[in-house]
């Protein structure tokens, strides 16, 4: 959020009640702002922004070209894409929590199902109750140091991406040249997900489109927003946690019917992406989720 100019009435930064992210690659961090006699807000970030604001207070608000003039119910949320610049004015005092999403994690959320290419959408001004929900669940397990640790963190935080995906996200108005098309798309991740435990190529990946290797390469990337192999690596370590959570497969099993060289192979990803070890994943998998009351 280093993108964003956040002020109060008399000019001074708001109080941070919690700010962060877990370990691992959950793509996504928050701050919790409590802010006095007024609100400022304005940038031009390099990720999505979703902003909650939490009392009541009259809002000037600005994304892109267009403005809005009004006075939202508490809980009411906007969206702003990543390099599209934002701005907003309040009257009054009042808490936010401001969420940050990298492009890149909601593009790997929305290529595991059909809203691959999905663009997130413009919003000055919305409600969505189980977003806010999840929200305010983030606020508090980083405002206490992350009692239940980094997997349900990030567990948490796909959540809420899964969620943007799902309510907040349209298709391509035109599609861009030199992009995959959503049907290839398609292909790709039906061929990868069949063949998920065995070693996959970008050759055969690029003959499935019908491209050069290198071409391949550069146009998925720009289509999806990941090289191929982080992909790859992505719906295997998606289908290791599926495994994991049966907890009916052995450690080195999974490792060898996801596709992963080894146990090792794996354990290293897991360490990555999810900021646990193998074992503690499996254990943490396995156990009742806890979620913090709305207030």
């Amino acid at each position: 959020m280093d993108d964003l100019a956040l002020a109060q009435e008399d000019g001074s930064a708001p109080t941070i009640l919690a700010s962060g992210s877990a370990s691992g690659e959950s793509g996504l961090s928050i701050r919790c702002l409590r802010f006095q006699g007024g609100l400022h807000l304005s940038g031009i970030l390099r990720n999505h922004l979703i902003c909650f604001q939490l009392g009541q207070a009259c809002f000037d608000c600005r994304i892109g070209g267009r403005t809005l003039h009004h006075q939202p119910p508490a809980g009411s949320l906007a969206i702003c894409p990543a390099g599209i610049d934002c701005r907003a004015d309040a009257d009054a005092g009042l808490e936010a929590i401001l969420i940050v999403i990298d492009p890149r994690r909601l593009s790997l959320a929305a290529a595991e199902d059909s809203a691959l290419e999905a663009q997130v959408m413009e919003r000055l001004a919305g409600c969505d109750q189980p977003l806010l929900s999840v929200a305010r669940s983030l606020g508090s397990e980083s405002a206490r140091d992350y009692p239940n640790g980094p997997l349900y963190w990030n567990e948490l935080a796909a959540e809420f991406i899964n969620g943007v995906v799902a309510r907040h996200t349209s298709g391509p108005k035109l599609r861009t040249r030199g992009t995959l098309g959503h049907d290839m798309l398609v292909r790709l991740r039906d061929y990868v997900l069949d063949h998920i435990g065995e070693p996959i190529e970008v050759p055969a990946l690029a003959k499935i489109a019908g491209r050069s290797p290198f071409h391949f390469s550069r146009v998925f990337t720009r289509s999806v927003g990941v090289t191929p192999h982080r992909y790859i690596v992505h719906l295997r370590l998606h289908r290791a946690m599926e495994l994991a959570r049966h907890g009916q497969t052995g450690l080195a099993e999974i490792a060898a019917r996801t596709g992963f060289a080894d146990q090792s192979h794996l354990w290293r990803w897991v360490r990555r992406v999810h900021g646990v070890s193998l074992t503690q994943l499996t254990e943490l998998s396995a156990a009742p989720k806890r979620r913090e009351p709305s207030s």
